[in-house]
């Protein structure tokens, strides 16, 4: 039966795209800190190898001892997995290097593509009360990110500001509608979020124009633009809203935040939870 969105259910969005340095973990960090400053109480998975949003959270590699690898690939139960994060309401299944090898291990188990759908719906994962989970994927369509799309519920496309950007969505876009018809038929796309936007670059403002002409309403109103206090953040283990508030780049992903509580019909309150 097809899943239905309650509001109990915790909303899970996969945050993917196979190009690499488009701003995804960022993303992931930043929208999970504005959904959380909103009042929801948000989970990231973090399913990239590389580790990178376990880091930006300040999840020392000593300190993940049990990791994303381990509740796919070993069953391990969720409240051994989850960390909280120095952020009120959020929390984190963090990676490692483990990860690396997880396609190999996978692609033997008959579930393979479920294991992290299963994962995420284990009967305790209603004690925990998310709101949402961001499922940060690696760079590549591999068989972790394809674990991601049938995991989710929808999809959100970081999309870098630069020449051939929208060139690098069609293999992403085929990727969907495979797991539309033979894994997730629920799956839709939650968005095409412009990064790394510079208003004074005319390239940035014909990729704009570009997106908005062929996506039309599926691009994000929000823009993210090009900003020194979002790219200096991670070296201080922080999402840029608790690194500096007030910057253009924190008012970004508080405005996006917004955006998709919006789509949703829910009301947030920065003391409250979700309604």
């Amino acid at each position: 039966m097809p899943e239905t969105l309650f509001a109990n259910t915790p909303r899970i969005i996969a945050l993917a795209n196979q190009k690499g340095g488009v701003a995804k973990t960022t993303t992931t960090i930043n929208l999970a800190a504005g959904l959380a400053e909103l009042g929801a109480k948000v989970l990231v998975v973090d399913l990239d190898p590389q580790g990178n949003a376990s880091t930006g959270f300040g999840i020392e590699v000593a300190n993940r001892t049990l990791t994303t690898y381990d509740l796919m690939v070993e069953d391990a139960p969720l409240n051994l997995v989850i960390l909280e994060t120095g952020i009120d309401r959020i929390s984190i299944c963090p990676a490692n290097a483990d990860l690396s090898s997880a396609d190999m291990e996978m692609i033997s188990n008959e579930k393979r593509s479920f294991l992290l759908h299963d994962a995420l719906r284990q009967p305790d994962m209603a004690v925990f009360g998310f709101d949402f989970i961001l499922i940060d994927c690696p760079p590549s369509l591999n068989l972790l990110t394809v674990n991601a799309l049938v995991a989710c519920h929808s999809v959100l496309i970081p999309l870098q500001s630069e020449f051939f950007a929208l060139e690098g969505l069609s293999q992403l876009m085929l990727t969907v509608r495979e797991i539309r018809q033979t894994a997730n038929s629920d799956l839709r796309i939650e968005g095409v979020l412009l990064t790394m936007y510079d208003k004074r670059n005319n390239l940035s403002q014909m990729v704009e124009a570009d997106a908005r002409e062929n996506l039309g309403d599926l691009v994000f109103k929000t823009i993210i633009p090009r900003n020194v206090r979002v790219s200096e953040a991670p070296s201080y283990a922080l999402p840029v809203l608790s690194y500096d508030s007030s910057s253009k780049g924190a008012e970004a992903y508080r405005a996006l935040s917004r955006e998709i509580a919006e789509r949703y019909g829910i009301k947030m309150h920065i003391n409250g939870g979700v309604n």
